[in-house]
């Protein structure tokens, strides 16, 4: 899984990219002229410290990784971010979430979960 790390990578996606949002998770994705998807994931400090945090982001790659990433359209840069009500969801919680605002965006082929 390729990730977004540059600040002009992530402000593309977030002004010319659409959005979608869930009450626990918002997704921003805009094409990216390439055959991969990469993903950058945006935690804010109020979610958490650091180790929460890092918990959530290692949740949320493995979600990507294991259930989402071969069902997903390729050619895009995804932007996760997750909202406060987050930590009191469990794994399944989080993935439930993510593969429903995925199906909402139509990222997700036809023959995926």
């Amino acid at each position: 899984m390729k990730t977004l790390k540059k600040k002009k990578d992530f402000n593309k996606v977030f002004n010319r990219g659409k959005s979608t949002a869930s009450r626990f998770l918002v997704i921003y994705w805009y094409p990216n002229k390439k055959r991969i998807n990469r993903y950058g994931f945006s935690i804010s400090k109020r979610i958490g410290k650091a180790v929460v945090r890092n918990k959530l982001k290692r949740r949320l790659k493995e979600i990507i990784r294991r259930f989402l990433e071969d069902s997903c359209l390729k050619g895009y840069d995804i932007i996760i971010i997750a909202r406060n009500p987050v930590n009191n969801l469990d794994f399944d919680g989080i993935k439930d979430d993510l593969t429903k605002l995925f199906k909402k965006a139509d990222l997700l082929n036809n023959s995926g979960k």
